[in-house]
């Protein structure tokens, strides 16, 4: 009897984690798992001037961890300084030299997200 209460529980508890997977898999549930406290992002500033800006319109950033995540990975290529809205999905970046979009696009991917799209920033947005 005390074994099939044991399993009982097991199976319960494998049930809630695989639904709680199948929503982070979809997007709907929670995300990366940083805890909800506020993370402050580390400001960084290109050492030359600036020549250009590209927006990045991420997919799967849940919380402040997230952003912070897609923001410490752009911030890791030389010559970038990235800034990541939550609310619109979207990181803006700053380039002091060429960066492709490849890069990019693979800091944001291998940081556990997805890019939807890269686009120049216009100059008057």
């Amino acid at each position: 009897m005390e074994n099939a209460i044991i399993l009982v529980i097991l199976v319960i508890v494998l049930i809630l984690g695989v639904k709680g997977s199948v929503k982070h898999f979809r997007g709907e549930g929670g995300c990366c798992g940083g805890g909800s406290k506020p993370v402050k992002a580390k400001k960084k500033t290109l050492k030359n001037p600036k020549i250009g800006e590209k927006v990045i319109q991420i997919e799967g950033m849940h919380c402040d961890h997230c952003r912070q995540s897609v923001t410490s990975a752009l911030n890791r290529l030389d010559g970038v300084a990235a800034k990541v809205n939550l609310d619109q999905k979207c990181a803006v970046v700053s380039f002091d030299r060429e960066v492709s979009d490849r890069a990019l696009t693979k800091a944001v991917e291998d940081a556990g997200f997805h890019v939807i799209s890269i686009h120049e920033k216009q100059k008057n947005s």
